[in-house]
């Protein structure tokens, strides 16, 4: 069964992050820039937020607020649902899916090693599908 640790290992990419004091807009414009739904938000080394493209939609669009001048302090999410390295996948997707969220970082200790998607998810259990299909054509063709 793949852990969180292994599936971050394979994507390979650095976790977007910005500090508290960071605008609305430097999130907006980093998440659209990279292609990605979320941002960690970082004090010092230490995890202290994540701030989404749902986050956007419910407290700045819809609040009214100014993207250009509100700070992802005042409404970022927090604090963070995290996965551990060693965390298995299928428990990671009952976590997705019980708490409505669609990103999850990875973090060791004080450590973040990686972001963790609802579509990173999704793509990981369609492989399983697609290879447990053959599994059972091959089998069925040999009997």
């Amino acid at each position: 069964m793949a852990t969180a640790e292994q599936l971050v290992s394979v994507k390979g990419e650095s976790v977007a992050w910005l500090p508290p004091s960071a605008t609305v807009l430097d999130a907006a414009r980093l998440m659209n820039d990279r292609h990605i739904g979320s941002v960690v938000v970082m004090d010092d080394g230490h995890l202290v937020g994540i701030f989404t493209e749902r986050d956007v939609l419910r407290r700045i669009v819809a609040a009214q607020r100014d993207p250009g001048t509100t700070r992802l302090s005042e409404v970022m999410t927090a604090p963070v649902a995290v996965a551990a390295p060693y965390t298995l996948l299928d428990e990671l997707r009952a976590v997705v899916r019980e708490r409505r969220i669609r990103h999850v970082p990875v973090v060791d200790g004080e450590h973040v090693l990686g972001m963790i998607s609802i579509g990173d998810l999704n793509r990981i259990e369609q492989q399983v599908q697609q290879q447990t299909i053959m599994y059972l054509e091959q089998f069925i063709s040999t009997t």
